[in-house]
């Protein structure tokens, strides 16, 4: 379910948060079409119903592109998306691996639908861009970010493997070495950290302001060519996703059936909070590349 919302820039912070909001709406401005998460009470989190609704936004803006340039991505309120959604998260310590799988690729096919877009993307950053979260707007061809933002690829802490297409998408960023470091650690970066280490291209106080200033610069170029520069762009980047998002949801769903898991959801809402003590060594023997002698 959609909300299209044809309006000046103006009306765009005057939305509705009520409880039936839709979780994605569309707005414009000008030739750029803003498309919002809308969960701000749960800073945005990923459910598979946003997923589907997101997906069936980006198939209307695909067919909107003769009026629509390029495509702003960003959250309703003061995040961008604090990643999967808690109960989406303990539904899957219920299910099976196989299953869980299939519910991840689906999952990770949804929002990754954006790249299928023909005009350029820009992810507007606005606040805690955190795991699929920040998967998703790494999936988008330009990142602007406020300063106070706050970005982290924080899968380990909560056992598991990331995911959403940010073990491919995180090294081309940044480089192997530190998509490493922050893929091991779990670590949380600032906007100037996130700037200098190249995980955005700028920065804005008002990120959503400064993404569509840039988004409408590219929506105000030759159509046919700014969409083939998007073509060879992406064609560049996307050598192995497949794969690697294959792997990430079989490895998720391996992390899904272990005590880590538990434990890491556990921490997750635990009151006073507290890091999660982690001791499932003996769970990663099957986890052993094969014919190792």
């Amino acid at each position: 379910m959609l909300v299209r919302r044809l309006s000046a820039r103006r009306h765009i912070r005057r939305l509705s948060t009520t409880v039936d909001q839709p979780p994605v709406l569309i707005e414009t401005a000008g030739r750029v079409a803003i498309l919002r998460l809308s969960r701000p009470s749960s800073l945005n989190a990923m459910t598979a119903e946003m997923g589907d609704a997101f997906a069936e936004a980006i198939t209307e803006l695909s067919g909107r592109c003769d009026e629509i340039g390029a495509v702003v991505v960003t959250g309703a309120g003061k995040a961008f998306s604090a990643g999967g959604d808690l109960q989406f998260l303990r539904d899957r310590a219920e299910d099976s691996a196989w299953r869980n799988t299939a519910v991840m690729r689906r999952f990770y096919e949804r929002f990754l639908s954006v790249r299928k877009l023909p005009v350029p993307t820009v992810a507007a950053i606005n606040g805690p861009a955190i795991g699929a979260g920040l998967g998703l707007a790494l999936a988008c061809d330009v990142r602007v970010a406020s300063p106070a933002a706050k970005m982290g690829v924080t899968f380990v802490g909560l056992g598991i493997h990331p995911g959403m297409g940010t073990s491919h998408f995180l090294p081309l960023a940044v480089g192997e070495q530190v998509a490493a470091r922050m893929m091991l650690t779990g670590e949380v970066v600032g906007g100037e950290q996130a700037l200098r280490e190249r995980l955005v291209a700028s920065l804005d106080e008002d990120a959503e302001a400064a993404a569509v200033e840039v988004a409408a610069q590219m929506a105000a170029q030759a159509p046919a060519a700014v969409r083939s520069c998007v073509r060879t762009l992406r064609t560049r980047q996307e050598g192995g996703l497949e794969a690697a998002l294959w792997r990430e949801a079989d490895s998720q769903a391996h992390c899904y059936a272990t005590a880590d898991y538990l434990e890491g959801l556990r921490a997750l809402t635990a009151k006073p909070r507290a890091p999660p003590s982690f001791a499932g060594y003996e769970e990663c023997s099957s986890d052993r590349p094969p014919n190792l002698g």
